[in-house]
């Protein structure tokens, strides 16, 4: 089953002239889930490393909330795209997760990013189009990621903006893949040193 991809950190590298659609990034852990037309339902589910079922200690918690959260939704507006086959991108969350890190309470699950077999992720104007209506992270800000973006996403400034910061998204820079990199409120990275304790190459890898 196909990951997701690797979400670059910051904007330098990428066209500031280009528009982009900034949604708030959750805190929690990628889950994804794969949906058959034939089978009428989600049947295969994973985290970034490795597939999952129910009885997963950690994640298995998951499925049952994308399936009673999402699975009817979803699976009409497959239908009715004529889709046979599609990857969905969840995070997987509760109020005090961070970095990756998940607590005896509550979660939740939130879809961010739809994968059509053989058709990539969805432009973000076409992701919103289709699942707009359903529970995403909120879009929080759209056009040129001017220097007034930029340092309210880093001060935690940016309105609707959970902890963390954002993804921003915009048109394909690739056939199925739209331009994407992610921006980060600065005291979540304070956070984050804190907890890896000095240990820099674990702060790169949950950064």
């Amino acid at each position: 089953m196909k990951t997701y991809p690797s979400v670059v950190r910051g904007w330098r590298k990428h066209p500031q002239h280009e528009q982009i659609y900034a949604f708030d990034k959750l805190d929690g852990t990628n889950i994804r889930a794969e949906w058959s037309r034939k089978k009428k339902k989600f049947w295969k589910f994973g985290t970034r490393q490795l597939l999952i079922d129910e009885s997963h200690g950690d994640f298995g918690e998951s499925i049952g909330l994308i399936k009673s959260k999402y699975e009817k939704d979803l699976h009409d507006i497959f239908v009715r795209e004529r889709y046979e086959k599609v990857i969905c991108f969840f995070e997987f969350y509760g109020e005090h997760s961070f970095a990756g890190t998940h607590y005896d309470e509550p979660h939740f699950v939130t879809l961010f990013d739809v994968n059509p077999h053989k058709k990539g992720l969805l432009e973000p104007k076409t992701f919103l189009k289709m699942v707009g209506h359903l529970d995403i992270p909120g879009m929080l800000y759209f056009g040129k990621p001017n220097r007034e973006f930029i340092e309210a996403v880093r001060e935690a400034r940016l309105e609707g903006m959970t902890f963390e910061g954002v993804v921003c998204k915009g048109r394909h820079i690739r056939p199925g893949l739209p331009l994407m990199y992610k921006l980060k409120n600065k005291e979540w990275f304070k956070r984050l040193r804190e907890k890896c304790d000095g240990d820099e190459k674990l702060f790169e890898q949950l950064a």
